[in-house]
């Protein structure tokens, strides 16, 4: 399957996107689209013979629960209204708690590593064989940047990776970005790495920048390529030609001719590692993987402590960074601040410049159990429960857009809806 060049398509994006030349594919984040309501501007690019991938970020197939079936129907409905020749997700978990530890459920918000370990592998391997088997299209998996390490692993990267493949017959999306994160974070070798990747089962290679801050660097997708991941992009086409290689931008969105030239500098790093043409997947018979429940409950306590500490402020478990935990908690509640602005932009409005510390001191105490809109009802909910904000207008319209969306008697009463209707009767 040949590829070519892409871009991550971003509604931001569009105008600039729909103009390039030479713009083979694009990419979407499957959550953000509805398979009825297709963006026009992307249903134009497709018309146009623009090859549109899928990419899923809430699977999270690295977690200890088998997949969710809804979740797999949402993504395969997807699949289908963008007429899309394969669908990606991430070697990661999302979520933990639940019933395999008789505990609160817990969402990260965000994609976290799982632990090179025989257990995660067996999980992650059954997981993905459900995944494979409910989606009408090739899946491929995407290696994750990651903030820190796992005590008393047992694999390398690439030893994991391979194994999964061989085991499952999935396919591989590489992040060279990714690589370079973990590089800097982990002290992972990206070269090493390539070498033991199953590069044979290369489905494309993402591309992104990021930043480097007190030894840290963070994959942020909101700056340009530096020269070192294009470094790495030409270490992996010297050793296979990619049949897609694809830049990613979710944030500080260029003009057309920035994102032009970094596709241009894109293009030149594949043209310098000069590698073989592509291998063809090998023709593999995988024997369904089989988790046992006793690998699954261990999976689901070690990512349950790991994610209530960093959410929810438990003890940390021992073997842990604690400098790189913490990095990664405040990671995880500035990330939630800002995808709760974008999922309700009203709320930043109201709250002016409050909003983000408003927000921080939110989540320091109450970790996210649902969804961001969920997650954006119950803050608006706890402020007014709290009497704020101070001024009396704000207040009122913040309560004005609380109830719009909750109301005090919605037909499907949640957590959010529940402490609405306490809150007007405290008010009455």
């Amino acid at each position: 399957m040949r590829l070519g060049a892409g871009i991550g398509w971003r509604p931001e994006i569009a105008d600039a996107v729909a103009g390039m030349a030479g713009i083979d594919w694009v990419e979407v984040v499957a959550e953000n689209i509805c398979p009825g309501h297709l963006p026009e501007p992307l249903v134009r690019l497709r018309e146009r013979g623009v090859t549109v991938v899928p990419h899923g970020v809430s699977l999270g197939l690295g977690g200890a629960e088998r997949p969710d079936q809804g979740r797999l129907r949402a993504l395969a409905e997807r699949v289908e209204a963008l007429g899309a020749p394969l669908v990606t997700e991430h070697i990661a978990f999302v979520r933990a708690g639940g019933p395999l530890t008789a505990s609160a459920p817990l969402e990260a918000g965000h994609l976290l590593p799982v632990p090179r370990t025989r257990d995660a592998l067996d999980v992650l391997c059954e997981n993905v064989a459900i995944a494979q088997e409910a989606l009408p299209v090739p899946l491929a998996l995407e290696n994750i940047a990651a903030l820190f390490s796992w005590p008393d692993e047992e694999m390398t990267e690439g030893e994991f990776l391979a194994e999964l493949v061989e085991r499952t017959g999935v396919r591989l999306l590489i992040d060279v970005a990714n690589l370079h994160t973990n590089h800097v974070n982990r002290g992972e070798d990206p070269a090493e790495a390539l070498d033991r990747l199953p590069l044979e089962a290369l489905a494309y290679v993402h591309v992104a920048g990021g930043f480097e801050r007190d030894g840290v660097w963070h994959d942020s997708h909101a700056h340009p390529v530096p020269p070192v991941v294009l470094d790495i992009l030409t270490g992996l086409a010297s050793r296979v030609t990619p049949p897609g290689v694809l830049l990613e931008r979710d944030e500080n969105f260029p003009g057309p001719a920035e994102l032009e030239r970094e596709l241009a500098d894109i293009g030149e790093a594949v043209r310098k590692g000069g590698g073989p043409a592509h291998t063809p997947p090998k023709e593999t018979l995988p024997v369904p993987p089989d988790a046992s429940a006793e690998a699954r409950q261990r999976v689901a306590v070690a990512q349950t402590a790991v994610l209530s500490a960093l959410v929810a402020r438990t003890p940390l478990p021992e073997g842990f960074d604690r400098g790189r935990m913490g990095v990664q908690a405040r990671s995880l509640a500035a990330k939630r601040a800002d995808v709760v602005a974008k999922v309700a932009p009203e709320l930043p409005v109201i709250l002016g410049a409050g909003y983000r510390e408003a927000f921080l001191g939110y989540a320091r105490t109450r970790p996210m159990r649902g969804g961001y809109r969920q997650d954006a009802l119950e803050f608006a909910a706890q402020l007014l429960k709290t009497g704020r904000p101070a001024d009396a207008r704000a207040r009122r319209r913040l309560r004005e857009w609380w109830l719009d969306r909750a109301g005090p008697a919605p037909r499907t009463p949640g957590p959010a809806a529940r402490l609405a209707r306490r809150v007007l009767s405290a008010r009455r």
